[in-house]
Order: C-alpha cells, then structure tokens, then sequence
C-alpha cells in the first residue's frame, strides 16, 4: 500500500443534489505529487464491525489538488443512496472531520493525439471526465454522454467548444440499462475512429464494451473501460465481479 496521509475537511460544497465536493488539506500533503487530477486515491474507513483495526478501502477520483495552498478537492456522488460507507461518511462530514487516505494510484493516459473522443460515464466517473476535458487540446472535437440522477444534476463543465455534451437522466424503470446504451448508440460516429474512455455501472459497462468492441470495431489500445460499481453489490463483492469478468473477457 502506498503511504498513508491524514487529512482533515476544511470545505464542503454541495455542486449539485447528487454530487457533494469535499475539499481537505493536511501538512501531509507537501510530498503529495502535482499534476494527479483524473487519478485516484483510496480513502480508508474503519471496518468496527469485523475489526477495528481493519479498514474498508474505498477508491475516489482526484478532482483537484493545488499544492500551493496544500488543498485536496474530491466529488462524492450520491448515486445509488446511502447504502455504502464512503457515501454516508460524504454526507454526513462535517469540517474538521479527519480521515486517512492512501495514494494515489496510477493514472489512466488518454490519447490527446486522438482524431475525435467519446466519453461515456455516470455520476461515479463524472469527476474523472470532467478532469479529462479539461487537459483536451482546445481544438478537440467529440462527445460526452453522462448518466445523472436528475436533470439539476447537470453541472458546468470546462472542455472544448467542440465536446457536446450529452446528459442522460436515469430513470428507475427496469428498461433504464437499454436506454442509456441507446443513448450512446444514436451518437452519429464521424469516419475516423476515436479514443472512447468509458466508466460507469457493472452491467452497462459490459454491454457498451461489447458494442465499442464487436461493433465498432474499437481496438483495446483506443479505449478504456471500466465499471466503477455494480448495482446490489458493495465494493468488496463488486471487486470480486470485475476480477472474474476480466480473466473471461
């Protein structure tokens, strides 16, 4: 595990009904590395009910560092209600609270180079696509079709003027899954290929990879994919999930 950093809550920001941001800073982060956002840190929870010197490790997007003022931007949303310890622990902090994180993890480089780019997303990769638009070059052409739970969801975004965005607001009706693959399938594909990145929910996740895979013919050096959690599932069993589906895929 990489080191351990404690940091306390200085400001909470609440962006938008969904989507609460949480800014900490601690002395330990003067080593903390610059230039991070779009990558993650593990944030560490006391697991009381199996052992109390146990933690519950829970990943989240750096959505901002400035290593001036030593300050620590991180986008919690509500996605899925207050079921999962990171999401209660979000929305009921208070400043001043305390918590340790570990980190960060390797970044994911997108292809800047790219001819056009498709990022696909829920409110979990939100932070991580709005972080990426905004290190496009500014001549970048493409689209973004993100998944919210409401329509006050949608915040503003800094990306090229040539990125549309697409928001889709997520019912609870059985068919949503088919939905918002239909939302992504109706996009009318320039003729050259893009870099498509795409994070969300377990299930989407392997459909959208069949469709970008089978379909449109997309190469894995010209995508990322990835399901950041599983619907019914905590981290720990979705863990377990993505393992098994990653060695049969």
């Amino acid at each position: 595990m990489k080191r351990i950093r404690k940091v306390k809550v200085i400001k909470i920001l609440q962006l938008s009904p969904n989507m609460r941001r949480i800014t900490f800073s601690s002395d330990d982060l003067f080593d903390f590395p610059e230039n991070q956002n779009g990558g993650y840190v593990k944030f560490l929870f006391k697991n009381e009910l199996i052992d109390k010197d146990e933690f519950l490790v829970r990943p989240y997007t750096i959505r901002d560092f400035r290593k001036h003022n030593l300050e620590l931007d991180i986008d919690f949303s509500y996605h899925s209600g207050n079921q999962g310890y990171a999401t209660r622990w979000a929305y009921q902090a208070q400043i001043g609270d305390e918590i340790s994180f570990s980190g960060p993890g390797s970044k994911q480089l997108i292809d800047n180079n790219s001819k056009w780019f498709l990022f696909v997303g829920d409110m979990t990769s939100l932070p991580a696509i709005s972080s990426y638009l905004e290190k496009l070059p500014t001549e970048a052409i493409g689209f973004a079709v993100i998944e919210i739970k409401s329509i006050n969801d949608k915040i503003d975004l800094k990306k090229p003027k040539n990125i549309k965005l697409k928001w889709f607001v997520k019912s609870n009706k059985d068919e949503n899954i088919r939905e918002f693959i239909d939302a992504v399938k109706i996009i009318e594909w320039p003729n050259q290929k893009p870099y498509v990145w795409v994070a969300c929910e377990f299930t989407k996740m392997k459909y959208l990879r069949d469709y970008f895979q089978k379909e449109k013919r997309i190469c894995k050096n010209e995508m990322y994919i990835s399901s950041y959690w599983k619907s019914g599932l905590n981290q720990e069993e979705h863990k377990v999930v993505k393992r098994e589906d990653s060695l049969n895929s």
